[in-house]
């Protein structure tokens, strides 16, 4: 009977210190993970997400995906700073907006409103967030014309798949990376 006990007690503490190990590592890997998918910039992405109606998880996974938040990033296509704009976009969308012509494109807080933009115009022509993230990547051109190729969009309105892989991939990655987003800020 003794011996039993002994047993049940040792049993007890081993379990309760799995749990405590568990625990702790488990916090440990959200933190980390909340470092590698950061909310930098998050005053001018909550500013401007509730100025054009984007939900801010997709604007910062696509900040995450395009420059990983760094301001000064340059891809191997010329496309430029936080939301990786290209800068024929980004002239585009400061005539659009009524501006001089004097902004950076790699001031955080103009590219992320131009970003953010640009984001909010391609959901008004396409209606779909998938469609819109896609369009961010490829071009709204491109996908304008997936849409009336019957073999890629059957209705016109949505795409049975996306042509372009290295698109297709863009996508995952932004859909993959905002629903961390949801999972490691779901209050905010």
């Amino acid at each position: 009977m003794v011996i039993y006990l002994h047993s049940k007690r040792r049993w007890i503490g081993f379990l309760l210190t799995a749990i405590l190990l568990v625990g702790v590592a488990g916090s440990c890997l959200y933190g980390i993970r909340r470092m590698v998918f950061p909310k930098g910039y998050q005053a001018y992405v909550e500013k401007y997400c509730a100025v054009y109606g984007v939900d801010e998880n997709l604007a910062f996974a696509i900040i995450h995906t395009e420059s990983g938040f760094d301001s000064n990033a340059v891809s191997s296509m010329g496309a430029c700073g936080l939301m990786q704009l290209m800068p024929e976009t980004f002239e585009w969308l400061g005539t659009k907006m009524g501006a001089d012509g004097s902004e950076d494109i790699f001031d955080p807080e103009t590219n992320i409103h131009y970003g953010i933009y640009f984001l909010s115009l391609l959901h008004g022509e396409f209606g779909d967030e998938r469609l819109s993230v896609a369009a961010y990547h490829a071009g709204m051109g491109r996908v304008s014309q997936w849409l009336g190729d019957e073999l890629v969009s059957p209705d016109g309105r949505s795409l049975s798949y996306i042509p372009f892989s290295d698109t297709e991939h863009y996508v995952r990655k932004v859909e993959r990376a905002k629903r961390v987003y949801q999972t490691l800020y779901p209050s905010d």
